[in-house]
C-alpha cells in the first residue's frame, strides 16, 4: 500500500541460516518466504557442490572465510532470521550465526524444533 509520500513501504527482510547440506530446504524456504512478501537473503554458494571457484583446498578455505563474513553482513541487513534445521540439526557455523543475530536482537525462527543446546 502506498504511503502518503507515494512510496511503498519496504517489505521485511529475512535471512536464511543453516547448513548447506539442506540446500533443497533453503530453496523451499526461500519460495515460501518470498510468497509471503519478504525479501530473502540466503547463502549464494553451496560449497558442497564442486565448482572451479573452490576446486582446491586453498581456494575453498579462502572463499569459506569470505562467505562466513558475508553472511554476517546479511544478518546485519535482515529484520529477522529463519534457521533451516531439518531434524533439529544446527551445526557450528549456524550456532555462531544465531549467537551473532541474538547479539543484534534479531528475531529468530526455526523450520523445525531445536534442542535447548541448539545442536538438535
Amino acid at each position: 500500500m502506498p504511503s502518503s509520500t507515494g512510496t511503498t513501504p519496504r517489505p521485511p527482510i529475512v535471512v536464511l541460516c543453516g547448513s548447506t547440506r539442506f540446500w533443497e530446504q533453503f530453496t523451499e524456504a526461500a519460495l515460501y518466504e518470498t510468497a509471503a512478501g519478504r525479501i530473502v537473503l540466503a547463502p549464494g554458494c553451496n560449497l558442497r557442490e564442486p565448482h572451479p571457484l573452490w576446486a582446491t583446498p586453498t581456494q575453498a578455505d579462502r572463499i569459506k572465510h569470505m562467505l562466513d563474513n558475508l553472511h554476517l553482513r546479511k544478518i546485519d541487513l535482515a529484520d529477522d532470521v529463519l534457521v533451516i534445521n531439518p531434524g533439529g540439526y544446527i551445526g557450528e557455523s549456524t550456532r555462531r550465526e544465531i549467537t551473532y543475530a541474538r547479539s543484534l536482537s534479531k528475531p529468530i525462527r526455526y523450520t523445525h524444533p531445536a534442542e535447548g543446546d541448539e545442536r538438535g
